[in-house]
């Protein structure tokens, strides 16, 4: 009995092991990314600051940013329904 317990305990610890290594694989494979991502958002900057000088130097209108306004929208039927009276007049059925 003594001897299942152990092997169940060595097995269990060899699969313990084999997630911790998986896991810190997966955690380097993420900060890999991470650092990766950072290095395109500067390049992205970079960029966008290159092309931002370019427009600049040949007189284009200024870039399109993300700050931009939507117009309202209009809602025709609301307006009419404002006009139509609703406390007036009675439906005669004669």
């Amino acid at each position: 009995m003594k001897a299942k317990k152990l092997q169940t305990r060595e097995s269990h610890l060899e699969c313990h092991h084999k997630w911790q290594a998986r896991i810190q694989e997966a955690e380097g494979t993420l900060q890999e990314q991470h650092l990766v991502i950072e290095a395109l958002v500067e390049v992205k900057a970079s960029l966008l600051q290159t092309i931002q000088g370019l427009q600049e130097e040949n007189g284009a209108p200024a870039p399109f940013d993300d700050e931009w306004e939507e117009e309202p929208k209009e809602d025709p039927e609301g307006e009419e329904l404002e006009d139509i009276p609703t406390d007036e007049g009675e439906i005669d059925d004669e």
